[in-house]
């Protein structure tokens, strides 16, 4: 299979690394502020007086702006280097954030979420960019998983300190909070983040089929690096390979988690904390294992780990909502974990989407990659809220249990049509690199 080099072949040095660091704490806070409002999804709903729709909205709105950034934040990457887009990214989110603390209606709040989910755009593509500047290729697998891993962490800042926060303080002292975060690792990052090691005075790109060397400029086409990076079905692979493996564990902590398992399953809170916790660290324990597996079977991934990882989601999910009555304690921690294993699996999409294209469109093909899972989420998130609100429950007060069972069917066909489409471009994939024949010649 033919190698990208998009990066140093020396052994990293303490400066990239220091570098990766402050990306990697960038990306903490990015997702801490991207789930901030799942944490506190039934106080949200309190204070904007919100049905299920429009508390979907709220998420909806920011995931698709998120996604639908991805594509021109790839491009901007590309042409810009990673230090001018983070910095970008971290000063919409801090903006957006103190939109939220001071907002007094919906719309405002609406505003505040665009904000967030246009910063929160350009952090982890950015970040993967580092990776592939910096680090060795051979890493990058590795890097890439580790990188998921640790960004995961917000969600445990997301869910613990800032509910605390909230419920000790007020509404606009917490998301204030975080807005102060934002401003002060805006700075950080503009004075760490360098796009690319000293010694080079360029990203260079080499093709993956002709090897021909050329020094990255800001003068490519954007149409044309979009449609190159699409028509290779290895990046049409990363994009449903990551349409299909994170989105439910994402609809679950973003927005509906919580009030799943408070209101329809009668836990309390600090055992509804408990269970996303543990899909949280379940997802950072997984990480290096699967990018270690991903990294020894290249070939098989998609079959062995990609494949498994929905399977199991989709198990354990139809089994807690077709169960009759509440499920027990330790299944829903079993669903934690299964949606736990849609992460890691996802991030094995970077590493199809870093294989089959060269640099001068490798941020370019993560963006398109990136969106996948985030239009998934998004439609996930809204017909889950449609389906809460005509039902006659969409509100805190009218949620139930047989709703939701109703509700969190919404997303099963998504899963079936990543599925099919996986397998279609997979066999596509394999032939192009020549480990299949291509039956139709």
């Amino acid at each position: 299979m033919p190698q990208l080099s998009h990066s140093p072949s020396a052994a990293p040095g303490w400066r990239a690394w220091l570098i990766w660091g402050v990306g990697v704490a960038a990306y903490v806070l990015a997702i801490t502020n991207r789930t901030s409002l799942g944490a506190v999804g039934v106080e949200a709903a309190d204070r904007f007086q919100a049905d299920a729709s429009t508390l979907a909205l709220f998420a909806v709105v920011q995931l698709a702006v998120y996604g639908g950034m991805q594509i021109p934040i790839g491009v901007l990457l590309d042409r810009h280097g990673s230090r001018p887009i983070m910095t970008i990214g971290m000063l919409l989110m801090a903006a957006g954030q103190l939109t939220m603390a001071l907002s007094p209606s919906i719309g405002i709040a609406i505003v505040a979420r665009i904000l967030l989910g246009a910063g929160d755009a350009a952090i982890f593509p950015a970040v993967l960019r580092l990776v592939a500047t910096w680090f060795p290729a051979q890493r990058g697998p590795l890097m890439v998983q580790f990188t998921g891993i640790l960004g995961q962490a917000g969600q445990l800042v997301a869910l613990v300190p800032l509910a605390a926060l909230l419920h000790a303080t007020t509404w606009t002292i917490t998301f204030g909070s975080i807005a102060g975060l934002g401003v002060l690792f805006t700075l950080l990052v503009f004075a760490v983040i360098r796009n690319h090691p000293p010694e080079r005075a360029a990203d260079v790109s080499v093709n993956t089929d002709t090897g021909l060397v050329r020094v990255v400029t800001s003068a490519i086409d954007v149409g044309v690096g979009i449609r190159a990076a699409w028509a290779h079905p290895g990046t049409r692979l990363a994009f449903w390979s990551h349409f299909t493996t994170p989105f439910a564990g994402t609809a679950f902590v973003l927005l509906w988690g919580m009030p799943f398992l408070t209101a329809a399953q009668g836990l309390d809170a600090a055992h509804a904390a408990g269970i996303i916790s543990v899909y949280v660290v379940a997802g950072m324990a997984l990480g290096p294992l699967i990018g270690d597996l991903s990294r020894r079977m290249p070939y098989r991934r998609s079959f062995a780990l990609v494949l498994p990882a929905v399977g199991v989601q989709l198990l354990a999910w139809l089994t807690v909502i077709l169960l009759p009555g509440a499920a027990p304690l330790w299944l829903l921690y079993v669903l934690a974990v299964a949606l736990a294993t849609g992460g890691p699996a996802s991030m094995i999409a970077f590493d199809h989407a870093r294989t089959h294209n060269p640099s001068h469109r490798l941020s370019t093909a993560t963006g398109v990659t990136n969106a996948g899972g985030f239009i998934a989420a998004l439609i996930a998130i809204f017909l889950i809220g449609l389906a809460l609100d005509l039902q006659g429950a969409g509100t805190p007060e009218t949620y139930s249990l047989e709703a939701f069972r109703v509700a969190f069917l919404m997303p099963v066909p998504l899963w079936l049509i990543g599925v099919v489409f996986i397998l279609i471009e997979r066999k596509r994939t394999r032939i192009r690199m020549g480990l299949d024949p291509d039956r139709h010649r």
